[in-house]
């Protein structure tokens, strides 16, 4: 990181870029003291079945869809800014606010409200990077914000761990506190970002979604990347449950493992995509996909805490490879004028991800049994990957979009 302030890269880069780099420094480590405890967390306070807690997680996904479809058309209509603020503003609120659920209404209508405004920010900045880095450099770009995402990460989850241990209210107050200085910073020092010649003021069939998921070289591929992210889901949201509940792993020994993914990301990100970058990126796309499956496969075999961590680390060479690859491929093949749609569809693939991976480990696992969690998540991983390969091979490939 300190190489990093006396690289060229930071002078190549705007200011904008560094005040979003470091803002999510302070946003992630926060938010990440308590979500990869939250299930825990809320079963713990209800005492419900895993399906039953799962369904929380699935209330979430479904807000996030409605806001990812809102947030498109917003970004692209009046802009970047004021969306990513009210996102993380109201993420703050929300954290403070599941300190005092006690019942399942509460938290439903709390993880619904977190579902529509974490999208906002995400389709917002995605954007908003676009607009501010030309396309041979957003590579480094995302994969930069990646990097620093990963080291609030590596902060959040450890501290986090030991701060549930005693007393989760401080992780929710923690977990507000950088959401909430980060929405000030940027209302205070950001600006906005959109151009005005590119806001539209026409109306438009299905928001102009239409034109988005006509686009023979975007759809097929968002569609494989839809059944593939369940895998993730199943890694980050469940398996902390599974790993307590079944094999005794308690949360302050468990906040390891994510934070083993969130430095594997800070110290390799950068070297990784300066390689897949002259890659064809749906072919890299596949493979970071393959590597996700695998890792649930792993999941299956583990009966401890190595297990667990080294199918995180598997998961994480994947997660090196797909995230900045597949951002990078849509921020290309978008027009300028409708990035935010663009990322809005791209940010529907994490939100059925959500949606639908919990429900479906919760039923394996209380029909099934445990293990078939991670046999089901194999499946689909490979099913998306081997698909995301085959269009790898079709002569069809995106253009760059022009500023």
């Amino acid at each position: 990181m300190l190489q990093l302030l006396s690289n060229p890269t930071y002078k190549r880069f705007p200011h904008q870029f560094w005040l979003m780099f470091w803002g999510l420094l302070l946003s992630s480590s926060g938010a990440s003291m308590i979500w990869p405890f939250l299930l825990i967390y809320i079963n713990g306070k209800l005492n419900l079945p895993l399906t039953a807690v799962s369904t929380l997680i699935t209330i979430n996904a479904v807000s996030s869809v409605v806001a990812t479809f809102l947030a498109g058309s917003i970004t692209d209509r009046l802009g970047r800014k004021g969306v990513m603020v009210a996102s993380l503003l109201a993420d703050a609120v929300l954290f403070v606010l599941m300190i005092r659920g006690t019942d399942y209404l509460t938290f439903a209508l709390l993880m619904a409200g977190r579902g529509f405004a974490n999208p906002l920010y995400r389709v917002g900045a995605d954007a908003m990077l676009a607009d501010l880095i030309p396309p041979e450099d957003r590579p480094e770009a995302y994969a930069l914000i990646r990097m620093v995402s990963n080291l609030g990460i590596a902060i959040g989850p450890a501290v986090g761990g030991f701060l549930a241990a005693t007393s989760y209210d401080l992780a929710f107050y923690a977990a507000a506190s950088g959401m909430g200085l980060y929405g000030l910073l940027l209302a205070f020092f950001g600006r906005e970002t959109l151009q005005k010649n590119a806001i539209e003021t026409k109306h438009e069939w299905l928001g102009g979604y239409d034109k988005v998921l006509t686009d023979k070289a975007f759809t097929p591929v968002i569609s494989m990347m839809m059944f593939g992210w369940v895998t993730a889901t199943l890694m980050w949201i469940l398996m902390p449950i599974y790993a307590k509940t079944n094999f005794g792993v308690p949360e302050n020994v468990y906040g390891w493992i994510p934070t083993t993914n969130a430095l594997l990301v800070v110290s390799l990100q950068i070297l990784v995509t300066r390689q897949t970058r002259h890659q064809e990126t749906r072919r890299m796309m596949s493979l970071g996909m393959l590597l996700y499956a695998l890792a649930n496969g792993v999941v299956a075999l583990a009966t401890g805490f190595w297990g667990f961590w080294m199918a995180m680390v598997v998961m994480t060479i994947g997660e090196l490879i797909i995230v900045p690859t597949s951002s990078t491929y849509v921020a290309n093949i978008a027009p300028a004028d409708m990035r935010g749609r663009y990322m809005s569809i791209y940010g529907l693939t994490w939100s059925f991800g959500q949606m639908f991976g919990p429900i479906l480990g919760g039923l394996l696992n209380d029909n099934l049994g445990p293990r078939f969690i991670w046999i089901g998540g194999l499946t689909i991983g490979l099913i998306s990957a081997f698909g995301l390969y085959a269009l790898s091979r079709r002569v069809l490939k995106p253009k760059l979009s022009t500023d």
